[in-house]
């Protein structure tokens, strides 16, 4: 499968979007009666993730982690039941939506905070990315094999081809 650059370069926002699932119409989307759409963005060390919620309120909203995963749904309930001569019209999206999302393993429920404001879902999930910078994990050698030690002290140059 061909992801965006952007979820390419970043394994936690790729881990968020895609790879648990494959593509966001499998798990936690296909079925429903829709969708809301997502956007994951990087601030600083935290992870936000906002979903366009457009018509619900803070009532209609559930946020919860599971499995270690994010899990927001909830219910738009229809409220307009107007039928004319036997026939309607709707172009607005209702019923019931889960969107889910992989979590890395280090992340606790006090470090996700959700607040919701004119329409749009905001999940912030602090210190995501706090420590993502490469480290050096030394190599130990196996029982009764000892590494040829060079002369810096720093073990044994690799031969090049």
């Amino acid at each position: 499968m061909n992801y965006p650059a952007m979820i390419r370069r970043d394994p936690f926002f790729g881990a968020l979007l895609y790879a648990p699932f494959g593509s966001p119409y499998r798990y936690g989307m296909a079925g429903q009666a829709w969708a809301p759409a997502a956007e994951i963005v990087r601030d600083g060390d935290d992870a936000v993730v906002r979903l366009e919620l457009p018509g619900l309120s803070a009532e209609d909203i559930k946020v919860e982690t599971a499995d270690g995963r994010l899990v927001v749904s909830g219910e738009k309930r229809d409220q307009h039941g107007e039928n004319r001569d036997g026939f309607s019209l709707r172009e607005t999206r209702y019923g019931s939506f889960r969107r889910t999302f992989k979590l890395p393993a280090d992340v606790g429920t006090d470090a996700i905070s959700a607040t919701y404001d004119a329409g749009v879902l905001t999940v912030r999930v602090g210190g995501v990315h706090a420590s993502t910078s490469p480290r050096l994990i030394p190599v130990q050698a196996g029982p009764g094999r000892e590494l040829p030690e060079a002369a810096d002290g720093q073990g044994a140059e690799q031969p090049t081809a």
